[in-house]
């Protein structure tokens, strides 16, 4: 069964199943302010964002409750991601249990696998920290 949401920072979610998997689109428009300084003759979108928009997508699809992120294991930047790119990011909850998550991540730009992290762990928070979901 696939549930449609939105998803903060996300401009399509494409597939969500709660406690499996989630699938959404990310748009990188030219006007993001950081390609003013990363790098202004060669933008290029920093790869600590483009982790940040599994993380959140993996707190998507574990569902219920608010998570954070602990750790990151086996991230592999391939290509550059800059303005005008679509990326399609892809999770996979690969264990859980009532506090931990391990989850599998990838993002595409068209076919072409721009970055992947093996393992992300998160743990459950009992609130958010401020100013995140």
């Amino acid at each position: 069964m696939t549930t449609m949401m939105l998803v903060p920072g996300f401009d399509r979610v494409v597939e969500l199943v709660p406690g499996e998997r989630a699938v959404a689109i990310r748009n990188i428009p030219a006007t993001l302010p950081v390609f003013a300084t990363h790098f202004a003759r060669f933008p290029v979108l920093p790869g600590v964002l483009l982790l940040e928009s599994m993380a959140d997508l993996a707190k998507a699809a574990l569902g219920d409750g608010h998570w954070r992120l602990r750790t990151v294991r086996g991230v592999r930047f391939r290509h550059f991601v800059g303005p005008g790119d679509q990326v399609e990011i892809r999770v996979e909850v690969t264990g859980r249990t009532d506090q931990t998550a391990q989850v599998r991540a990838t993002a595409r730009v068209e076919e072409r696998v721009v970055a992947t992290a093996r393992g992300l762990a998160l743990v459950a928070a009992e609130q958010p920290w401020e100013g995140t979901q």
